[in-house]
């Protein structure tokens, strides 16, 4: 199994696949992965997450790091746990779910919108920062955390994320990006899907570069 800081340094952007069902997610898994992406999240908000999170641990947890979204509770991340998901990502910071996260061995991304809470997320043992949503924080806000957080605090950029938001935000110092729909959509085949994630990798390459 891979941990966070590998998977991120080998592709730092988290697939989302919110409304994904257990009856598609592994050939969906199987394209995002040959791809080249290396985290993959199931919100807990679509059908049956927990099927699709274990069927994706159990086929895929030795190549890629799979978890869910949309992580609201404690109990959540019970359930998350018992289906080998490893990685909780968190529209909020509720201190409640970081602590279960960690005392669980898992890893955890909650949602944070201004600096007071991400730093407390971070006392409270968050491993990143997701900043969301993304499209009303933008690269300037990015910019200036970046000046009062440490270098090693990861920032992954959620909402509204697409290969043209990368570039900008990658300058300002986000270290990550949680792609949704311009990914995956409810009803969009493996086919479109892995066409739809080499784009993004190539645009994170080239922003990269």
């Amino acid at each position: 199994m891979i941990d966070l800081d590998t998977a991120f340094a080998r592709c730092p952007l988290i697939a989302i696949l919110r409304g994904i069902t257990p009856a598609e997610v592994v050939p969906v898994g199987e394209a995002l992965i040959d791809a080249g992406f290396s985290i993959v999240e199931v919100p807990l908000n679509s059908p049956e997450p927990l099927a699709s999170i274990k069927a994706l641990a159990d086929v895929f947890g030795d190549r890629a790091l799979i978890g869910a979204g949309t992580v609201m509770s404690p109990a959540d991340v019970a359930g998350v746990r018992a289906a080998r998901g490893r990685l909780i990502v968190m529209p909020h910071s509720d201190p409640s779910v970081v602590r279960a996260a960690k005392a669980s061995d898992l890893y955890c991304m909650p949602g944070v919108a201004t600096p007071s809470e991400g730093f407390a997320a971070l006392a409270n043992g968050a491993d990143g920062l997701k900043l969301f949503p993304a499209e009303a924080i933008g690269p300037a806000v990015v910019k200036a955390w970046r000046a009062v957080f440490p270098i090693s605090v990861r920032f992954v950029m959620v909402g509204g994320i697409g290969p043209s938001e990368i570039a900008p935000h990658l300058a300002a110092g986000a270290q990550g990006f949680g792609i949704g729909s311009s990914l995956y959509a409810p009803g969009r085949d493996a086919v479109e899907v892995g066409r739809r994630a080499s784009h993004l990798i190539a645009a994170w390459r080239q922003a990269s570069a």
